[in-house]
């Protein structure tokens, strides 16, 4: 195996997604204390990237299953998730019922198909640069490059819960991450649409 694309695959990986560290720690943090939450997330960090993945290998050998117009819109997904927990959280702090919220919620922290949603939005304008490399890359560059990636979701997600453990970290984002969850994915879809030039922006 070829240590030279090894490396490659590595630094565009750690490239392109340096943000889902942060939204993976707030999501680790948001699902703090329930059971099975991490692997609900690492479930979901593994679904939205897969997505990716497989809709980049897709282009790359010319099935283009998401137009590039469409990509800017991909932004209301996090858009929609942010303003749904900006909203509960509302509710939450309005009633003071943040620890009967946690008890009705069963499970408890985001499920698969939201942290899903939220990496396949955030990492949607990756595609576009995961294209061309794939397409050049041949079959055997190719595995490799998914490989990798798919080997780099797992530390990622690794690093996410590390950070959101670490005791000064993890006492900021239990006071402050009902906050910062709804913002930063509020401002990820708002970036999204307006870099995109979604709706004229």
């Amino acid at each position: 195996m070829d240590l030279g694309i090894i490396g490659q695959a590595a630094g565009l990986f750690a490239v392109t997604n340096i943000d889902d560290i942060l939204i993976l720690a707030l999501f680790f943090a948001k699902g703090a204390g329930h059971p099975g939450s991490t692997r609900r997330i690492v479930l979901g960090q593994y679904l939205g990237f897969t997505a990716i993945l497989a809709v980049a290998v897709a282009a790359a050998f010319g099935a283009t299953f998401l137009p590039g117009s469409a990509v800017p819109y991909l932004g209301l997904l996090p858009l929609a998730l942010g303003l749904k927990a900006a909203r509960q959280a509302w509710k939450d702090h309005r009633d003071g019922s943040e620890d009967r919220a946690e008890e009705r919620s069963g499970e408890g922290g985001p499920s698969p198909l939201e942290v899903a949603a939220v990496t396949f939005a955030n990492g949607g304008d990756n595609i576009g640069v995961y294209v061309p490399v794939l397409a050049t890359a041949g079959i055997g560059g190719m595995s490799v490059y998914a490989a990798v990636f798919l080997v780099l979701v797992a530390v990622w997600c690794f690093a996410g819960r590390f950070f959101a453990t670490r005791p000064v970290v993890a006492e900021a984002l239990a006071r402050w991450g009902h906050i910062l969850l709804p913002l930063v994915l509020i401002t990820i879809g708002l970036l999204i649409l307006v870099e995109g030039g979604a709706f004229g922006l």
